[in-house]
């Protein structure tokens, strides 16, 4: 049962480096005006303001971050605490389904 845990999570970091490898490249190559503005003076609302008037750009990046900061609270949670009963569940369904 771990190890299809295992294949699942495996599979779900493949496809958040390939969204990071796609999306997040061009998102950040589409922000490079606004790096180097910040790179010459930093300010909490120059970095605002190039994302709020690069919005696929922050887009983007929001779901490449969001995507991987999800992956890492529910790893971490795993580690802590272990599976929860839906988890268990599913993975068993998912087991039995495969068997058959």
């Amino acid at each position: 049962m771990l190890a299809l845990r295992r294949r699942w999570l495996k599979r779900w970091w493949l496809i958040t480096l390939a969204l990071w490898a796609s999306v997040g490249v061009v998102s950040i190559w589409s922000l490079r005006r606004t790096w180097q503005q910040l790179a010459d003076y930093f300010t909490w609302a120059a970095l605002r303001y190039g994302l709020a008037f690069n919005r696929l750009a922050a887009i983007g990046l929001g779901l490449c971050l969001g995507l991987t900061v999800a992956l890492l609270v529910k790893q971490a949670r795993f580690l802590l605490f272990g599976l929860t009963a839906a988890e268990r569940q599913d993975l068993i369904k998912a087991l039995n389904k495969r068997q058959t």
